[in-house]
Formats: C-alpha cells, sequence, structure tokens
C-alpha cells in the first residue's frame, strides 16, 4: 500500500499522501515532469536561492488543501470522502500544464495559451488512463461542481494555490516582506450560502495577505531583472524558431526541435495527440540544452543570447512610472544600433518595452468577510481600511530593457 507515504517539505515539514489514486497521480511521469520545472523561472538570477520547481508547489498546496478541507469538516460543514479526495486532485494537477520557464514562454514557444487550458487537457488525459476516476476532480477545477466553494479553494482571489506559493516563494527567495499568515487566514476560513468567507476576527490577516502579494509582485516576480530575463528568453526561442522555420536544423532535443519547427493553438493541443504529448516532455532542460549547444552557432543573434544567459550578461533596463514617448523609444533604439552595429530588422531582438501592471486586489473578484451579525460583506468595505482601498487600483510601470554589448 502506497497511501500514506510521507514526504519532508522545508515549509511545512512532513506531508502525508492520503489515497492510492493521489500516489499513482504524482507517481505518474507527467507529474514527476514538474521536478524539472523552476517554480520562478529565471527569478535565481535575482535570488539564488529560488530555486524550487512546481513540484513542490503542486505538493505542498495538496497539503494545504487537506488541512482546508479539515478545518471545514470541523466547523460543520459536509464533505464526503470522494469531496475530499477530488478536492486535493484538483490543487494537485492545477499546475500541470506550465511549459518549461513557467509563464515566460506561454509567449513564445505557444501562441499565448494559458497554462490552465493545458492544465485542462493534462487532466483529462490522465483522467483515460484513470478509468475516469477524476470526473468529479475536473468539475471542481472547471468550476461546474455545483457546490462552488471548491472551485474557489482552487481558483479565486484567496486560494490554496496563492496561499502555497506566497509562503514558498517568500522562504526560497528570502523575500521576508511576502510572508503571509497562512494557518491563520485557513483558521479563520468558512462556507456560507456556498461561498468561500472569511470570519470578521480575520479581516487583518487578510490585508496582511494583499499587502505581502503586491509587494512580492514587485520585488520578485516583477522584479526588474527577472523582466529582463525573460524578454532575453523569449527573444532566444523566437530566433530558434525563425532559424528551424526558415530551413537551419539546431541541435536541440525532439520535443524541443518539434515545437521550434510549428507555431501551436490550443486547437492543435486538443486535437492533436503529439502536440500534447510532445509538450508533456519538455521541460526547462531542453531550453538549457540547447542554450549550451547554441553558444557556438554561427548566427550571431542566437550565439549572443545565449552566451548572454550562460554569463549573466542581461540585458540593461530602465523601469519608472511614467510611459516613454515615441520618441524616448526611438531615440533609444538609434542609440542601440550605434552601439551594436547590428542591422535595423535584427534590433528586436536585443530591444524591448512595454508595461508592468500589478494589482493586489480586484474588486471583480470579491473576497468576502462573514461579520458577526452573519452578513457577507467585500472586504474592501468592511475592512475600511485605506490599504486595502489603494491595493484595488492597478499600478503600472513602464519599461525599456536592451542589450549591453555582443560578441560579433
Amino acid at each position: 500500500m502506497k497511501r500514506h507515504k510521507i514526504l519532508n517539505d522545508p515549509v511545512y515539514g512532513f506531508i502525508t499522501i492520503p489515497s492510492e489514486l493521489i500516489f499513482s497521480i504524482i507517481d505518474h511521469p507527467y507529474f514527476q515532469r514538474l521536478r524539472r520545472i523552476k517554480q520562478l523561472g529565471l527569478t535565481d538570477y535575482v535570488y539564488p536561492g529560488a530555486l524550487h520547481t512546481r513540484f513542490h508547489h503542486a505538493i505542498g498546496a495538496m497539503h494545504l488543501m487537506s488541512i482546508t478541507l479539515d478545518n471545514l469538516r470541523h466547523k460543520g460543514i459536509e464533505i464526503s470522502e470522494e469531496e475530499y479526495e477530488a478536492g486535493l486532485i484538483a490543487i494537485l494537477l492545477h499546475d500541470i500544464g506550465h511549459g518549461p520557464f513557467s509563464h515566460a514562454l506561454e509567449f513564445s514557444i505557444l501562441q499565448n495559451i494559458p497554462h490552465e487550458a493545458l492544465s485542462l487537457l493534462v487532466i483529462q488525459l490522465l483522467n483515460k488512463e484513470l478509468n475516469n476516476r477524476l470526473d468529479l476532480a475536473i468539475k471542481i477545477f472547471k468550476g461546474e461542481y455545483e457546490r462552488k466553494f471548491f472551485n474557489q479553494l482552487v481558483s479565486s482571489q484567496l486560494d490554496i494555490d496563492r496561499l502555497d506559493y506566497l509562503q514558498r516563494d517568500c522562504f526560497f527567495t528570502g523575500v521576508s516582506e511576502g510572508a503571509i499568515g497562512a494557518d491563520r487566514i485557513i483558521k479563520m476560513m468558512d462556507i456560507k450560502d456556498d461561498r468561500l468567507v472569511i470570519e470578521e476576527k480575520g479581516i487583518y490577516s487578510i490585508e496582511n495577505f494583499l499587502s505581502a502579494r503586491r509587494l512580492m509582485y514587485w520585488q520578485v516576480y516583477l522584479h526588474k531583472t527577472t523582466v529582463s530575463a525573460e524578454k532575453m528568453m523569449i527573444s532566444l526561442i523566437n530566433r530558434a524558431k525563425y532559424l528551424m522555420q526558415n530551413g537551419q536544423n539546431l541541435v536541440t532535443t525532439d520535443e524541443l526541435s518539434y515545437f521550434l519547427k510549428g507555431n501551436f493553438t490550443l486547437n492543435d493541443f486538443e486535437t492533436k495527440e503529439d502536440s500534447l504529448k510532445n509538450f508533456l516532455a519538455l521541460d526547462d532542460f531542453d531550453i538549457w540544452g540547447g542554450i549550451k549547444l547554441w553558444k557556438n552557432h554561427e548566427d550571431y543573434i542566437l550565439k549572443n543570447l545565449s552566451r548572454m544567459f550562460l554569463e549573466r550578461n542581461l540585458f540593461k533596463i530602465n523601469l519608472r512610472n511614467d510611459e516613454f514617448s515615441n520618441s524616448e523609444i526611438e531615440e533609444e533604439k538609434m542609440k542601440l544600433l550605434q552601439k551594436l552595429q547590428i542591422p535595423e530588422h535584427d534590433l528586436s531582438y536585443f530591444f524591448n518595452h512595454g508595461v508592468l501592471s500589478n494589482h493586489a486586489y480586484l474588486n471583480t473578484e470579491q473576497i468576502f468577510i462573514l461579520t458577526k451579525k452573519g452578513n457577507i460583506i467585500d472586504v474592501a468595505i468592511a475592512a475600511d481600511l485605506p490599504n486595502i482601498k489603494a491595493m484595488s487600483k492597478i499600478v503600472k510601470k513602464h519599461y525599456i530593457c536592451h542589450a549591453k554589448n555582443l560578441t560579433l
């Protein structure tokens, strides 16, 4: 019997795998692949300890879900064994559709295909292999189960996913400002009218949660050096795709070659079994293997971008609150062309500009507070705290980033 197998997690300590079915999912090659995909992509270029994986996060989220469901049961919420296991499976597999370097390559290897859509396809594929034993987990994941709070625990502004990744990312980056009281938040959770609510006495824990998430975005997830590295990675993959699709045969793994040679849509993944199977064999190591093989390639763009990654010679980035004018952007482009001495049609691989946005709390996806009188109120109204109201505003920062030098 494999149930009750124990894993030792650096954040929570010992985690028990509660059932045979869950163990078989964790043991499956599709899930084991998550060991080879870093949770924070290229953030270790800023925080060297940020080497934890999607595998860590998924297991941790499953653990927090079990604690949450146990707590709700203790408060008198009826949760069957089938619902309990399905809730754990839904959160365990919520990120299984992530590709290499997490979010960065959703816009280069893939054609703007969100990982949630791929996660659903993978869960459905696993369901076939496991004799439809994931039917209820799929309903919860899709938000189609009649008890809506299960989906809120998997995907909402105060879901188990966020409770784990904030604690885990804070732990591995060492950014103490991201610390949240997840234990207290879970203790304060309840269900009212089939909605997830927080007891009124937990309102300050929610304020701290939202504040910590906002800080983590600026200090970690949208750190300017991370943004710079991600833009470089997108440029590198786009160049590799351009070369492969124009007759050059780059040395790389079969799976990466498959995606570099074509442009895939969600429909391809839904209708072509090869697309999903190749994707499920793709991880960070395919990309790093390519980078090491391409560092001496005859194409100067691919060569330079590969060497920049290996030597941590990242794009210089200028981040500010005000939008860059068209004349400023053009001036920066002309300076870079003169400095790098490259053809203008190659500039897009070494120059990038855009906008970053951060919002800690969206009023369209509310967090509800259960008052002592039994009323359900949006946290921004219930708190009457200026911090939460301020965090409802979307903050934008504009950037220009470019290569500092080239090896021609």
